[in-house]
């Protein structure tokens, strides 16, 4: 039976998320005493504690729901129950890519934290200089989503990136459109348009600038070889097959779309049977039920989810 890991992107934060963890399991407590230490900050505090504006921000939640995830990850790897359960492959979600790949062992800790922090930190600035918003887009196929984009933009940038499951496609361009494309989307058909709590227009070429800067600190970065372990990319629904790739595929994420659809397709016609999603809330769980309903997804979120699948 093939095993996949999950691993959930920018959106999954809630304050108190980790504490939990933190208290349940020294392993985890001490892996969030060495993200303070290579950052420079108490994370933690942040995690545990907040406020919500603090932990929201593009550059404190993607470092925040990297380490989570990589806690959750450590307390299974390092329980006796669940020493044995490896995953053939894994996926990110967007940002999750970064545990995606730490999980398969093609980068560090360190540096995997080390780049969700610039990543977080270059977007942001990117999203200051462009001014860009994202709507998600509930209960349209694409071509309708396609359509709404074109009347929207009224030549503006406004295009679909996110290709999350069935019904849910995300749109993301400037602050205007995203507003026109809010207000015309029940025209289309579509069940609901929700304005996203996000800096700007993630995914597009208005992230430009913030790829040219994580290039640099990618390929300042150490990346091995993919393995035995496969990390699937979000912009191709392909597999890794090398370290520049990688870097590749990384760059290009900030500026592509993420067809998370299509990667679970992909697994699930590879065979892949177990799924588990490891980090905080359960985004990646609910979108599998709608791309695949007979599909289960372990879901691994707190100390009590962790917990129950060791017994």
């Amino acid at each position: 039976m093939r095993t996949a890991f999950l691993f959930p992107g920018q959106g999954a934060q809630t304050v108190g998320m980790g504490a939990d963890i933190v208290q349940a399991f020294p392993v985890a407590a001490e892996l969030f005493e060495r993200a303070g230490e290579i950052i420079g900050f108490d994370l933690r505090k942040v995690c545990f504690e907040g406020p919500a504006d603090q932990l929201n921000s593009t550059t404190m939640s993607q470092p925040a729901i990297f380490v989570t995830s990589a806690a959750l990850l450590e307390v299974l790897r390092t329980s006796p129950a669940t020493a044995n359960l490896r995953p053939d492959v894994t996926a990110g979600l967007s940002m999750g890519e970064y545990t995606a790949l730490y999980a398969a062992g093609l980068i560090s800790f360190e540096d995997g934290l080390r780049l969700v922090r610039k990543r977080g930190e270059a977007m942001q600035a990117a999203a200051d200089a462009t001014q860009g918003s994202m709507v998600s887009v509930i209960g349209l196929d694409e071509d309708k989503v396609r359509q709404l984009c074109t009347e929207a933009s009224e030549g503006e940038l406004l295009e679909p990136v996110n290709f999350n499951c069935p019904g849910q496609i995300v749109v993301s361009g400037t602050q205007g459109a995203c507003e026109r494309a809010e207000r015309l989307a029940e025209k289309y058909g579509a069940m609901k348009a929700v304005r996203l709590e996000v800096a700007g227009a993630f995914h597009t070429r208005f992230m430009s600038s913030a790829a040219e800067a994580l290039r640099a600190a990618l390929r300042q970065s150490r990346i091995s070889q993919p393995g035995s372990i496969r990390v699937i990319a979000n912009i191709t629904a392909d597999y890794y097959t090398s370290a520049d790739g990688i870097i590749d595929g990384l760059t290009r994420q900030l500026t592509s779309p993420i067809l998370w659809h299509k990667c679970m397709e992909r697994l699930l016609a590879a065979g892949v049977e177990e799924f588990y999603e490891i980090g905080p809330g359960r985004v990646l769980t609910g979108l599998m039920k709608r791309i695949n309903r007979k599909t289960k997804v372990a879901n691994i979120s707190d100390a009590a989810s962790a917990q129950a699948i060791m017994k």
